[in-house]
């Protein structure tokens, strides 16, 4: 595992064309790989577009499947590790769906995370679609121990503390968040990174579909709350960033937010939530 690495953050607007997406991931996973990146990010749903109604049961894959696949070659080619996002179907009951992100090393299919919260209220409809996930993912990977979550995840601060605790350095979340949520999440992602002392990295779609339009922005924040990188309002854009994991321990010294964490409050926060 190395210290540093670079990644790449690929704010696009999908297509309901899994192939028009599928081409656009390639073209810039093979960006990333010219100005050396060792992680390229797309959005939540980005395979298939995020607005796609009842669709979505002729769109889902199994995973790993036919993209997932697809997406292994490209990975092998450019030996860029890819995270991406789409509505899984499950392997057990074929009527039922996830919302996942998946990582894609140059070795192979990884692992999948299934986002935990869905939001269904405004403009939001997931939970008509989606069973919710109920485990966090971290995987130790060669460029270091990778945490992902999904959009209304960064709501609950409980996902990315499991992730931090679970040995996660960097937090990825992939997100499919409109124009009128932009305030919350600027706040909500600095939040993350601050209160685990982590990297996280925010890839948001951009652009309109169905009449929503998605603010982009998408970020890195560093484990102090510092913005790394920041990518463009409102339209496509691709932005390369460098990471020191080093600055990690600084960062935890300064502030000892993990080293101060006091557990015995856990079960009384899971006490009072069960009575709301």
């Amino acid at each position: 595992m190395r210290d540093i690495i670079k990644i790449a953050l690929a704010q696009i607007n999908s297509k309901q064309d899994k192939q028009v997406n599928l081409q656009k991931y390639e073209e810039l996973t093979l960006k990333a790989k010219n100005q050396g990146a060792d992680l390229i990010i797309f959005p939540e749903m980005s395979l298939t577009g995020y607005i796609i109604k009842d669709q979505i049961y002729e769109l889902a894959e199994y995973v790993p499947g036919v993209s997932v696949e697809k997406i292994e070659k490209i990975a092998k080619k450019t030996g860029v590790n890819i995270i991406f996002g789409l509505p899984e179907m499950s392997s057990n009951a074929k009527a039922t769906l996830y919302n996942t992100a998946v990582f894609v090393s140059p070795e192979g299919y990884m692992g999948k995370y299934h986002k935990m919260y869905l939001p269904t209220h405004s403009v939001f409809e997931e939970k008509r679609y989606f069973r919710p996930g109920y485990q966090p993912f971290v995987l130790d990977t060669n460029i270091g121990k990778i945490g992902l979550t999904i959009c209304y995840d960064i709501y609950f601060p409980e996902v990315f503390r499991l992730a931090r605790l679970s040995g996660a350095q960097l937090i990825v979340c992939i997100s499919a968040s409109p124009a009128v949520r932009k305030n919350y999440f600027e706040t909500l992602i600095a939040a993350r990174a601050i209160e685990n002392t982590a990297y996280v990295a925010f890839v948001n779609f951009s652009g309109i579909q169905e009449s929503l339009q998605f603010w982009g922005g998408s970020c890195v924040v560093g484990p102090s709350g510092d913005v790394l990188a920041k990518a463009k309002y409102d339209e496509e854009d691709f932005i390369c960033c460098e990471i020191d994991f080093q600055d990690l321990r600084a960062a935890e010294t300064f502030i000892p937010i993990l080293r101060d964490l006091r557990p015995e409050f856990f079960s009384k926060l899971k006490r009072l939530s069960e009575n709301i």
